[in-house]
């Protein structure tokens, strides 16, 4: 009891004497507090393989939830001989992610890409979403879904359903689907590569159709890839959402939100106080990425709530070398895989 007294004494008059600083007692704020972020990249954890005679030149996108003791990823492919498809990998531990066998989703024969998979729980379903194209809808390309009730059979998903029946008026371009629900309603995020992060809701009686016209719910120097969560024990939502021409070419900022229809604060959300970027991410071994690109944080569930752990983020995002992609259109780029974890953990 003494000791603990003199600390806070101690910790009184620093802050007195020295406004602005802290004094080290053992404990750490929360990066969600602060708004401050320190990383550490692993090792490269996933790399494109040869699925059926295609050679893809990219894995990317990716989506990963954790059920059964297994860590269940989807991403998007990218080749040559097909441009975009999405595969599906199982595995128990990351050390295994990348000699895992890679089987290409069926439930699509043509453009779809950009997954995000979790279970809705009042249907006892598993939803894929994603952005896709295919000429016998209209409009031609835009979100879609594909439903499973088991989530390891990959040629178990159903055929694409598109989620809606025309595009809504207000929006030019739109892609990186993302879907979130909290007690009444499903929401839709996407963005527009202007800036701008848009919001469409219904009910979840009414999911996955009754879709409200877009409205728009972010606005600020942002890209693409914007991907909402619910802070686990508490009342607050997290938006992390990729930028450009930072520290990197591409990196990412936050936001939180007290509902998801409400409005998004800035958190980390500048160049100099990112989420993720070159400024605030160290390479312990080789640096294999000068950029950080559209990622998934590991959920703490696998549920249309899509909780993360405020005090164990982590963060799965696509790299690659300024080399590896010099020179090169988009779609030759080399993504890969990797993972942050927070600076100060030991694990």
């Amino acid at each position: 009891m003494v000791r603990y007294t003199t600390i806070i004494i101690l910790s009184a008059v620093f802050s007195a004497l020295c406004p602005g600083q802290e004094i080290d007692t053992g404990r750490t704020k929360s990066s969600l507090s602060t708004g401050i972020f320190k990383w550490i990249a692993s090792p490269p954890v996933l790399e494109p393989q040869e699925i059926d005679g295609e050679d893809w030149i990219s894995v990317k996108d990716p989506s990963i939830v954790r059920y059964k003791d297994k860590w269940h990823l989807f991403c998007t492919v990218r080749g040559l001989k097909r441009s975009h498809a999405i595969i599906y990998l199982t595995f128990d531990k990351w050390s295994q992610a990348k000699t895992t066998t890679q089987q290409v989703l069926k439930c699509h024969p043509g453009y779809f890409c950009a997954p995000h998979v979790f279970y809705f729980s009042l249907h006892k379903k598993w939803y894929m979403i994603c952005q896709a194209s295919d000429e016998s809808w209209e409009p031609k390309y835009g979100p879609a879904y594909s439903t499973t009730s088991d989530i390891t059979k990959p040629d178990s998903w159903s055929k694409l359903t598109p989620f809606f029946k025309r595009k809504p008026a207000n929006i030019n371009a739109w892609l990186d689907f993302w879907v979130i629900c909290d007690d009444t309603k499903a929401y839709l995020f996407f963005t527009s590569l202007n800036g701008k992060m848009w919001r469409a809701e219904t009910s979840l009686k009414n999911f996955p159709t009754g879709w409200s016209a877009p409205v728009l719910a972010l606005q600020g120097d942002v890209f693409e890839a914007s991907h909402t969560y619910r802070l686990k024990n508490q009342n607050k939502y997290l938006t992390i959402i990729e930028a450009q021409n930072g520290h990197g070419w591409r990196y990412y900022k936050a936001y939180l939100a007290d509902r998801l229809d409400g409005d998004w604060i800035p958190l980390a959300a500048e160049k100099e106080k990112s989420f993720a970027s070159m400024l605030n991410v160290r390479h312990p071994s080789e640096r294999w990425t000068d950029v950080i690109s559209h990622g998934e944080l590991l959920r703490a569930g696998y549920d249309e709530k899509l909780l993360v752990d405020p005090e164990n983020l982590r963060f799965l995002f696509q790299g690659v070398t300024n080399n590896g992609r010099s020179g090169k259109p988009y779609g030759q780029i080399p993504w890969r895989l990797g993972i942050l974890k927070p600076a100060a953990a030991s694990n």
